[in-house]
């Protein structure tokens, strides 16, 4: 594991420190793009190329402007503009709109106003990351239909179901016994739901980032703002439903005097662990997502590397590393499998024992 790490640091160094002449080559590869255009949002799918011709899935864009109210387009609208000036300042125009292209702006929506371009105050558009999660929630809820309409129509004593229908109730056994109910006890069914869902949401959330192909290659757990709103909901379960001894054991725990008056020294670090646990649940999660994207992509750009050096050395590099890039690539690709699946389970467990750390009971001497 620690000559695939090295492997991709210096791929990853590679990629972000290729000549600016290589990109602009005739048939060049902009990998930088390429790296950070999977792992990052848009308001458009780019599936693969065709002929030369990119296959676009564009999106809709719905957001406000204080200047002219609420429009509804589509990123379609936004790839060509002629104007020089404007170019420079954005990527494409639509009714007076553009997506920024600056470095330190660029993916927002923009409105020309007199001679300045003003972000739009409020945006809900259908970016490739929400589409993603459309897609995973309507799976899921799929997956589940299924496993519940087979519950309905036989009994329990009959015998167990057999294929996808089988897999699911093996799934759901699993995670309620081997995970919930050893942390939470006889609390178990009343939380199961809201981690079942964690777990499924975020396993098939996680397999179908895996998948090159739409409806798959999403990296929607590898956004960072989708993990924090899993953390945020784990973060309000455990802190709402507390019992009193929890509480009682952040600001005045059973320990020596001096460590909570004049200076409250543990009831500040209690009060502080209340925050590290969601914030370890998401960074977590993300983290581990996103370094297994980036490095896939990176073991794959290995090969556009070495062909991009030109001339005879450049070439029998690239031939040389196809190989080992691909063999490379399939592993890592087997490995996020197994990753997946680790992610969703550790981030289940974590949350029922963070639920069952805040129903603690008094302690009775």
């Amino acid at each position: 594991m620690r000559k695939l790490r090295n492997i991709f640091l210096l791929a990853l160094l590679l990629c972000l420190t290729l000549p600016a002449q290589a990109e602009e080559k005739e048939g060049g590869v902009n990998l930088k793009e390429i790296l950070f255009g999977h792992v990052q949002d848009s308001y458009m799918w780019h599936v693969t190329d065709l002929g030369g011709k990119p296959l676009i899935i564009h999106l809709p864009m719905l957001f406000y402007s204080e200047h002219s109210g609420f429009h509804v387009l589509c990123s379609s609208q936004f790839e060509h503009e002629p104007n020089a000036e404007l170019l420079r300042a954005g990527e494409g125009s639509a009714e007076g709109f553009y997506i920024q292209g600056a470095e330190d702006e660029k993916g927002r929506i923009v409105e020309r106003v007199g001679s300045e371009l003003v972000p739009v105050c409020f945006d809900i558009s259908i970016t490739k990351t929400v589409l993603v999660l459309f897609i995973n929630a309507i799976i899921l809820v799929l997956c589940i239909l299924s496993a519940a309409r087979w519950c309905k129509k036989h009994k329990v004593d009959d015998p167990a179901p057999k294929g996808f229908t089988g897999l699911i109730h093996m799934l759901v056994m699993s995670v309620y016994n081997d995970m919930i109910k050893p942390s939470l006890g006889n609390e178990a069914p009343k939380y199961a739901p809201y981690l079942m869902t964690c777990f499924f949401f975020i396993f098939i959330t996680n397999i179908m980032g895996v998948l090159p192909f739409p409806p798959g290659g999403g990296n929607l757990t590898g956004n960072i703002t989708c993990t924090m709103f899993l953390a945020l909901c784990t973060f309000l379960i455990v802190n709402v439903t507390g019992t009193k001894a929890y509480w009682k054991e952040i600001f005045w725990g059973d320990v020596p005097m001096w460590l909570k008056f004049p200076v409250p020294l543990m009831p500040f670090i209690e009060f502080f662990g209340i925050f590290t646990k969601p914030i370890a649940l998401m960074i977590r999660l993300f983290a581990n997502m996103l370094a297994g994207h980036v490095i896939a992509i990176s073991l794959t750009c290995i090969i556009f590397i070495m062909f991009t050096m030109g001339g005879v050395i450049g070439n029998v590099l690239g031939t040389v590393m196809t190989p080992v890039s691909v063999f490379l690539s399939i592993f890592m690709m087997l490995l996020e499998v197994l990753v997946c699946y680790i992610q969703a389970m550790v981030f289940t467990m974590l949350s029922a024992v963070f639920i069952s750390m805040s129903h603690v009971k008094e302690h009775h001497a």
